[in-house]
Order: C-alpha cells, then sequence, then structure tokens
C-alpha cells in the first residue's frame, strides 16, 4: 500500500512540475517496478508493455474511430442534425437549446469526441441562439453539456480506452451506451426546462415549423442515420467486431465527405495529420498508464482498498456510492483522462470483486468524465467555449453550466439505482 501511495504522489508531483502525464506516469511505474522487483525485469516489463500496447489489434479502433469523428465533422452533418431538431422543439421555450442537445447526441453518435461534438455545435447553434435572443448562460451551458455526449453515445474513445486497460469487450461497451445516452439528453433537456421556467426570457421561443418541413428536415440527417445503424447495427447483429466497425464508419464517413464535396486534398491532408496527432496523444498516454498499471499491479493496493471500502460501506450499492463522490471531487480539479487512467488500475479490481458488471462500471466512468468535463473550475468544455467563443466571458460560462452539471449527478444516480438501463442491449447481443 505505500509503494503504491508513493507511486501516485510521484505522478501526482511530476504533474505540478508540468512533465506531461505519460512521462509522469511511466516514470513512476518503471522506477516502481525497478524498486520492488529489481531494474532488469522493470526494463524487460516496460518493453514488452510498449510492444504489445503498440502491435495490440483492438487498439486499431481508435485511430480509426478518430478518423471516422474528422471526417463527419468536415461533412457538415452537424448543421443539419439541428436544423431536425430545431424543427420538432425549436418553437418551446429553451427549445433551441434543446435542439443543440439533441443535435449533440445524433453528431455525438458519428464523431466519439467531445471536444469536437462541442467546437461543432457552438459555431452551429450559438449563432441561431444568439439571434433569438437567448442568453449566454443557457446558450453555453447546454452546448458545453451536449458536447459531453460525444464520448458516451457510440463511438467513443474513453469506452476504448477503458475496455482496453479493464479487458472488457469493447463492442459490449458501445451497446451500452445507447440508453444511458438517451437518459442523458432527456436530462440535459429537463435541465433546459427548469431554467427557462425560472427565468422565461433566458430561451424565447423560435419559429413553428410545418410538419412538411420537419419531414424535410429529417430526410437531410439520412446520411447520419445511416451511419450509425452501419457501424452499431453491425457491432450488435455479430456483423463485425468493434475494430471492424470502426473501419467501415471510417470509410463511410470518407466517402460521405468526399461526395459532399468538404474534401479538397489539402482538407483531406488536414484531416489525416489531425487525426495522427490525437491517435498518437490518445496512444502515449495509455502506454504510460499501462506501465504505471503494471507498478500498481504488483503492490497491496488494490486489495488493501477494498478492504478498507468494505470496512466502511458494508452495502456494495455504497462502495460504488463512495467511488463516485471520489470521482466528482477529483473531476474538479483534474484534468478527465487522467482521473480516469490513474484510478481504474485501483478501483476497477474492487469493482469485479464485489461482483459487478464491468460494462456497468464502465458507463458510470463515462458519465463521471462527462461531468467533469463541464465541471468548474478545470472542465475542458468550459475552455473549449471560451476560445471559441471570445466574446462570452469564462464567468458567465460557469453560472450556465451548472444546471447541466446537476442534472448530470441526477442523471449518474439514476444510472446507479438502475443498472439495467446500461445491461439491457448488451444483455441481448447475439
Amino acid at each position: 500500500m505505500t509503494e503504491a501511495f508513493l507511486g501516485f504522489l510521484a505522478v501526482f508531483a511530476l504533474a505540478f512540475l508540468r512533465i506531461p502525464l505519460a512521462v509522469a506516469m511511466s516514470i513512476s511505474g518503471i522506477v516502481g517496478l525497478g524498486l520492488l522487483r529489481g531494474w532488469t525485469p522493470a526494463f524487460a516489463s516496460t518493453s514488452q508493455t510498449i510492444f504489445e500496447t503498440g502491435f495490440h489489434y483492438v487498439l486499431s479502433v481508435i485511430p480509426l474511430f478518430v478518423l471516422m469523428g474528422n471526417f463527419v465533422s468536415r461533412a457538415g452533418m452537424a448543421r443539419e442534425l439541428f436544423t431536425a431538431a430545431n424543427a420538432f422543439v425549436g418553437h418551446k421555450r429553451g427549445g433551441l437549446a434543446m435542439a443543440s442537445i439533441i443535435a449533440s447526441g445524433g453528431f455525438g453518435s458519428i464523431c466519439g469526441s467531445s471536444i469536437a461534438t462541442a467546437a461543432t455545435m457552438s459555431r452551429v447553434a450559438f449563432p441561431e441562439m444568439k439571434a433569438h435572443g437567448y442568453k449566454d448562460t443557457l446558450a453555453t451551458g447546454a452546448i458545453a453539456s451536449g458536447g459531453t455526449l460525444g464520448i458516451l453515445i457510440p463511438p467513443s474513445t474513453v469506452l476504448v480506452i477503458y475496455g482496453i486497460i479493464t479487458e472488457t469487450d469493447i463492442g459490449r461497451l458501445f451497446i451500452a451506451g445507447i440508453l444511458p445516452g438517451i437518459v442523458a439528453i432527456l436530462c440535459l433537456c429537463m435541465a433546459v426546462v427548469f431554467i427557462t421556467w425560472r427565468d422565461p426570457e433566458a430561451g424565447p421561443p423560435a419559429k413553428r415549423f410545418t410538419w412538411k418541413e420537419r419531414l424535410a428536415a429529417i430526410r437531410g440527417v439520412w446520411g447520419v442515420a445511416l451511419l450509425f445503424a452501419l457501424v452499431i447495427g453491425g457491432i450488435y447483429g455479430g456483423v463485425f467486431t468493434a475494430t471492424e466497425g470502426a473501419g467501415v464508419g471510417a470509410a463511410g464517413a470518407f466517402f460521405f465527405a468526399l461526395l459532399r464535396g468538404s474534401l479538397s486534398p489539402r482538407v483531406l491532408m488536414e484531416v489525416l495529420i489531425e487525426s495522427s496527432r490525437t491517435t498518437a496523444m490518445l496512444f502515449t498516454i495509455l502506454i504510460g498508464a499501462m506501465i504505471f498499471t503494471n507498478f500498481i499491479n504488483f503492490t497491496s493496493m488494490p486489495g488493501d482498498l477494498r478492504d478498507f471500502v468494505l470496512q466502511f460501506s458494508p452495502h456494495p450499492v455504497m462502495v460504488v456510492v463512495m467511488m463516485m463522490g471520489i470521482y466528482l471531487a477529483l473531476g474538479m480539479v483534474m484534468e478527465e483522462l487522467a482521473i480516469v487512467l490513474l484510478t481504474i488500475p485501483v478501483f476497477f479490481p474492487v469493482i469485479v470483486g464485489l461482483g459487478f458488471d464491468p460494462v456497468w462500471f464502465g458507463i458510470l466512468i463515462v458519465t463521471i468524465v462527462e461531468i467533469g468535463l463541464i465541471s468548474p473550475p478545470v472542465g475542458l468544455n468550459l475552455f473549449v467555449l471560451n476560445s471559441l467563443l471570445p466574446e462570452v466571458k469564462l464567468s458567465t460560462l460557469y453560472r450556465g453550466v451548472w444546471p447541466f452539471v446537476i442534472a448530470d449527478v441526477v442523471r449518474l444516480g439514476i444510472l446507479i439505482a438502475v443498472p439495467s438501463i446500461a445491461l439491457l442491449l448488451p444483455s441481448l447481443m447475439q
């Protein structure tokens, strides 16, 4: 237990000195293994981890889904999704904010990135809400919170990383995110309803669309629906694996962008470079986490932590609640991916030992990451919006996002209380 604690302390100290997280975890893991097992086994284990991680077939899902997300971002599908959602709910109070949340859910189903979803919707939805007199607090809060749906509704890079670290089936994790994603959209829309009930001027109604216009708007999102059905339907039906589905999705997104005239040689090169850069970043962090995980597994920390937690909470569900409370606190002061990579090696053995389904716990982890992405003061989505919308003060973003943070906490409670929301669809897979 002492060795693991010193290892975590070393990671935090190095991170505080602005050493990249991947490097900090690698150094702490190598030094820890060297002191516990000897330097020759430590270096041999590290080289094997780097080799196996780099050549892991399942990991090819990451660059393929990243590439898919970048292609659909260039294809202009987000605007069509927003138009379709606006056609049905835009005439209600706060309707444009709800439309941005719904559209973010649709865009997340073919993107897989929270940052990309929030950035794209800020360009599509924010000007529309401003034109209709929406307050900045509601407009930015809806976009920031809606952006987090990009990592819950499949495909999701966070679920891929969780699946690799815990050796949980990625296809089952993807399917498990669908119903919780719908619950998330409903909870966030209810937050909009609450805000506009307290302050009707925050989100005045827009024009009402005719049914003819609504049907025309729905026809505009056929590309998104087809791509989602092809990838997730194929995985759910057992036609192909998650990795194969990622390849199909990337190819489909490429052809959609090509047919829409969105891909010039320069744009294609930008997409490939951006995808390569993102993939390299994720792989480097993941390798560092795997090295640090090897060190943690040689300590007594997982078993000691389990015994410690059970001593105070004999009911297994209360153990999960305590863990979620720790995650919520960490999410307010740390970067979300760092939290996941540092804590999963410690908490996951406890969850498995208590008999909980790792798929369900994976959905809870993603939900926690979503909350962290919009929790002041270090919510990443807030800083993305702050950079893209310089006319909106950061303090305004902080005020606007709190009702949505509360809605997400309520959603987390629902998922803990009703695990079947996450486990129903995976249980029906072939």
